[in-house]
């Protein structure tokens, strides 16, 4: 299992990285993120609980990390986190199901 911290600081670097080789692709995404995952009908918040269900129905490993994370910081609580674990499993099966000790262990993770 991936270990949540270590994988979002070399991520951030990757991603640093990544501009430098292909600034225009790490931009503009970046920018459309950013532009879809602002508050607007839906908050923060719900944006970032949809992202880890879909990351988790997926089996997005990375996705689970970024968006328990991003949910964190956007203001869910370790509740509202599980609750929406729990909708991506229902969508996902057994598969998903697997990607929960994750979620777990991103939330204690990052919680602090």
């Amino acid at each position: 299992m991936t270990d949540p911290r270590e994988f979002w600081e070399n991520y951030r670097q990757e991603i640093k990285e990544l501009k430098n080789i292909s600034p225009a692709t790490v931009e503009n995404y970046s920018s459309f993120y950013a532009k879809v995952m602002q508050d607007g009908v839906l908050s923060l918040k719900t944006k970032e609980l949809i992202a880890l269900a879909v990351g988790l129905t997926i089996h997005c490993e990375h996705c689970v990390i970024l968006h328990v994370r991003g949910a964190l910081k956007s203001g869910a609580t370790p509740e509202e986190i599980w609750e929406a674990a729990q909708v991506g499993v229902a969508m996902g099966g057994g598969p998903a199901f697997t990607f929960l000790p994750l979620v777990k262990k991103a939330i204690e993770e990052f919680k602090s």
